[in-house]
């Protein structure tokens, strides 16, 4: 009888325990990281809605922003390559599926998005820009 209980228990809790943030809890978040970059890389917000916009012309301040944003998500690797399986399982286990499916997708189509491994600033542009170029809609960085 009690291992019937705690297994009820248990099968009521751990949903909660592992499942993505909800959508208000992922735009606090991004609010978070979106302050925390733009205070250490110093863009505008004008640069940084302008690439919500598609526009990646920036400079350096802005590619350094993402850069801060792909260290955030460890989606660039110290080889300066983009960690786009790790970006895919952080997704499936972080964001709601209305960002994850779409955002996975991104991934996949923009894992060769690096061609310059030579400046980090720039590498991380370049996958954002890929990212944001597959799926407007779906641009997933804050």
């Amino acid at each position: 009888m009690k291992f019937s209980v705690f297994l009820l228990c248990l099968c009521l809790v751990v949903p909660y325990v592992y499942s993505a943030l909800s959508e208000k809890q992922m735009n606090a978040t991004k609010k978070l990281m979106r302050n925390t970059c733009q205070n250490k890389a110093k863009p505008t917000s004008e640069q940084i809605d302008a690439m919500h916009k598609g526009d990646f012309s920036g400079d350096r301040n802005a590619q350094c922003y993402l850069l801060c944003l792909m260290n955030t998500y460890k989606l660039l690797t110290k080889e300066n390559t983009f960690d786009w399986e790790g970006g895919i399982k952080a997704l499936e286990a972080n964001a709601p599926a209305s960002v994850a499916g779409p955002g996975t997708i991104s991934l996949k189509n923009c894992k060769d998005a690096v061609k310059t491994q030579s400046d980090r600033c720039v590498a991380s542009m370049e996958i954002a820009k890929c990212i944001y170029d597959d799926n407007p809609s779906n641009y997933f960085f804050p």
